[in-house]
């Protein structure tokens, strides 16, 4: 590969660890405080989000809502709740507001045990129908158990309007992961005017990060509009200065777009999501707002809250609008979100990577059903990448060799015309030609591999299979595997913990290493500065991948001993003899020089 292709990698990989370091560096500030004049009356306050002083300007695409309404004080009610359980999941459900207090995973755990939660009790429930989610009001309905085990809310206006929603697991073949729920809301007039509605939310709930290293990207709001994923994240909210001046804003407040029809949308993390998807009506837009969350081990850290809207309808006396909602609470396991039926899959967000993503993930998944641990399963998958690749990385080794036994030959003419770069450069490529060496002929693997990674480096960071799964010394294959923690050494930029010290991860530096031996044993080919650059690399990915899921390191760590030992194979073969290719019409033959 010549000069300017490995600049060109170089400069990407840079570009892409530059990237992951400041995102992990720079977490955004809390929005512009909210003048008291704004707030939520006292009465639901406990209950609220914080209203803003003024609509944020949003960039062209979203729209924002001019002024914030007022909201009524609630009169103060006990609350009750009431539990929906089977063996994946448990809904605690509450009569504040009609929905889902917290959603209780029970079979996926946090680090100290305790089952994973999404949603919070002092946050707006899952399902409840608010006029402005910036400052909801949520109202006391009446909860009962149904004789089918669902759990029904009823609430009356005094306008004679009655809203009836009803909580429920529906069949399910799936004989694991069930974390799919049903809601039912109707919408009854049974007063004697005609009753028009402008248009209402559902809340999505809130989505916090599970760990203080989680970029800022993986906590988001999510909707899907035919099949396209869009989303904004948490970083929105903070001020930006924009570049050179342009795109200059000010912290923002909440995030409101109108949109097209879209099929659902969903709070998401790291590894886990909530998905609303109406099934008898398309979304009309969509709402946003950051949390602040207190936390001694990140104090910067920040969660969202959300919510979709629904259009209007205008009810006669006697007649109901009724809309169905499908819930997916749970973890983010593609094989199993795959299945739904509206794309709901795209929650994954796998991007530019999406088809390598899969397959992988699919292909790793099947290789874990066969073996039962996903260390063992990626080092598998990584000897069949191998494998394939096993062929055209012997033909690249033999092109390096060969280039490396040209590099004297090469030197000569820089020397020669090192004053007339162009007629080097032909000259070179004339040698190559006369040899029949392709200087191109490493790229091919190299491209695939690099494909490779950033497809599971796209995968890793959201395959909810990985977490806490455990091997040799690794206690979490979707965390770094950090064996200690120097105290003290906190000013390593991307590398270090703020505040609590440099964790020593040994796979990372083991992919190093290996790095550094695949070096040293690759064929020297290209000048003295291309080889300087290369020296960089180890160093490049140690960085990418030091606090990212010890999963990735492993397969790359892994992939280099495969390489290290095909290239001590391709050694112990005969230095190539240098031929010149000599063309006789359209027949060719090698002679010596």
């Amino acid at each position: 590969m010549d000069r300017q292709a490995w600049i060109a990698i170089t400069l990407c990989v840079i570009g892409l660890a530059g990237w992951w370091g400041y995102n992990a560096t720079h977490l955004p500030p809390a929005p512009a405080q909210i003048p008291a004049a704004l707030s939520p009356t006292p009465a639901v306050a406990e209950n609220s989000a914080a209203a803003p002083a003024s609509v944020p300007s949003v960039s062209p695409a979203p729209e924002t809502a001019a002024t914030t309404s007022p909201v009524a004080a609630v009169a103060p009610f006990a609350e009750k709740s009431e539990t929906l359980r089977n063996e994946d999941l448990e809904l605690r459900l509450t009569n504040r507001g009609g929905g889902i207090s917290e959603a209780v995973l029970l079979k996926h755990a946090l680090e100290h045990g305790e089952p994973v939660t999404l949603n919070a009790a002092d946050r707006t429930p899952i399902g409840a129908i608010v006029e402005h989610p910036e400052n909801p009001a949520l109202l006391e309905f009446e909860v009962a158990r149904g004789d089918d085990g669902s759990v029904q809310f009823e609430r009356k206006t005094p306008e004679g309007l009655t809203v009836r929603k009803k909580f429920f697991f529906p069949p399910n073949p799936e004989k694991k992961d069930n974390f799919v729920a049903q809601m039912d809301v109707d919408f009854r007039n049974d007063g004697a005017q005609p009753y028009v509605n402008p248009g209402y939310f559902l809340s999505l709930g809130s989505t916090r990060p599970l760990h203080p290293n989680d970029l800022p990207s993986y906590t988001r709001l999510v909707w899907c509009v035919q099949g396209s994923p869009k989303a904004t994240d948490v970083s929105w909210f903070a001020g930006g200065g924009g570049f050179l001046g342009v795109g200059q804003h000010p912290p923002r407040s909440f995030y409101q777009e109108k949109i097209a029809g879209a099929e659902w949308a969903a709070m998401s993390n790291q590894f886990f999501t909530t998905i609303l998807t109406p099934l008898n009506a398309k979304i009309g837009e969509v709402w946003g707002s950051r949390l602040d969350l207190k936390r001694s081990d990140a104090p910067n850290l920040a969660g969202m809250e959300g919510a979709l809207g629904l259009p209007g309808f205008n009810l006669q006396p006697g007649q109901t609008n009724s809309v169905r909602v499908q819930l997916y609470v749970g973890p983010k396991l593609y094989g199993r979100i795959a299945k739904l039926e509206h794309d709901e899959a795209e929650i994954m967000n796998f991007g530019w990577f999406k088809l390598v993503s899969q397959f992988l993930l699919n292909f790793m998944n099947l290789i874990h059903g066969w073996v039962g641990n996903y260390g063992v399963a990626i080092i598998l998958l990584t000897a069949c990448v191998k494998g394939v690749l096993w062929p055209l990385q012997n033909k690249a080794n033999r092109s390096m060799r060969k280039m490396s036994a040209l590099a004297p030959k090469m030197q000569e003419l820089k020397e020669k015309y090192k004053d007339d770069p162009t007629r080097m450069n032909q000259e070179v490529m004339k040698l190559y030609k006369e040899h029949g060496v392709n200087p191109v002929g490493g790229c091919l693997p190299m491209m695939i591999q690099i494909l490779i990674f950033f497809g599971l480096f796209s995968m890793l960071g959201q395959a909810a299979e990985l977490r806490n799964a455990r091997f040799l010394w690794v206690h979490d294959l979707s965390q770094p595997d950090i064996l200690f923690i120097i105290p003290g050494l906190s000013w390593v930029p991307g590398l270090s913990i703020p505040g609590v010290g440099l964790p020593i991860n040994v796979l990372p530096l083991l992919m190093g290493a290996t790095n550094i031996w695949l070096m040293r044993m690759t064929p020297k080919t290209g000048d003295s500065t291309q080889r300087r650059i290369m020296m960089f690399m180890p160093l490049i990915f140690l960085f990418f991948c030091y606090n990212f899921a010890a999963a990735l390191a492993l397969y790359y760590t892994t992939q280099n001993l495969f390489t290290i030992l095909q290239l001590w194979q391709n050694q112990r073969q005969p230095q190539p003899v240098l031929e010149k290719v000599v063309t006789t019409g359209k027949k060719s033959r090698k002679g010596r020089p």
